[in-house]
């Protein structure tokens, strides 16, 4: 099945690309949540006459993301849970507990965007996490989980 996208798209494409996807990708994902319209000569057109808008507002949220990295860049928060003697978490600090931690500090921030490779915190410490705040834009915040007395 032939696409094109309307949204920049990790490891598929970018805005405007006509790209060749599973028919069950396109039609069930892409498609339904607006990433995508198929490859007609009618949505070719379409997209053609709308290709300047379309990239107006991929740069919009391209410039609110890079905003949004360079005021948490860098920002520690505080997260305490019950623990063990030796430092071992009694359950774990996961993607929505540290999202819920930067937004009650002031910065929206979702959990969808919270990136932990090696799964949820499950000791005590200082942890350097990842936020994917867009396709293109990277962030890094500390984490500092203690013991709650």
């Amino acid at each position: 099945m032939e696409i094109i996208l309307l949204k920049n798209v990790g490891r598929l494409g970018s805005l405007g690309e006509k790209v060749a996807v599973r028919a069950g990708y396109g039609r069930n994902y892409l498609i339904p949540y607006g990433y995508a319209v198929p490859a007609t000569a009618a949505n070719l057109e379409a997209f053609e006459a709308r290709r300047a808008e379309l990239e107006a507002e991929a740069a919009e949220h391209l410039d609110a993301a890079r905003t949004r990295a360079e005021r948490i860049e860098g920002m520690s928060f505080t997260i305490a849970r019950k623990a063990g003697e030796q430092g071992r978490l009694f359950g774990s600090v996961g993607a929505g507990d540290i999202a819920e931690a930067v937004t009650a500090a002031g910065f929206a921030l979702t959990k969808q965007e919270v990136r932990l490779p090696s799964g949820p915190i499950r000791a005590a410490g200082e942890y350097e996490v990842t936020l994917h705040l867009h396709p293109e834009v990277n962030t890094t915040i500390k984490v500092d989980v203690v013991p709650e007395d």
